[in-house]
């Protein structure tokens, strides 16, 4: 997922996206460790993906702290 996919989503759509991710992460490890997957990195990139959502979600959380103030 690239960052201008991640900035144009709502923290709705955040939060879904983190726990789709989430889960695909669960399921990947499962996968890896009954037997070999076919690229193995790609565990690397979802938590990489969950890690960039993470960032945004406390980004929006923060402006809309500083906006009710």
């Amino acid at each position: 997922m690239k960052n201008s996919e991640i900035i144009g989503l709502s923290q709705e759509e955040l939060v879904a996206k983190i726990a789709e991710e989430r889960e695909n992460l669960v399921k990947l490890k499962f996968a890896h460790t009954i037997s070999a997957i076919e690229n193995p990195t790609r565990i690397n990139k979802v938590r990489k993906d969950i890690a960039r959502l993470n960032t945004e979600l406390t980004k929006l959380k923060a402006q809309s702290a500083i906006e009710t103030k």
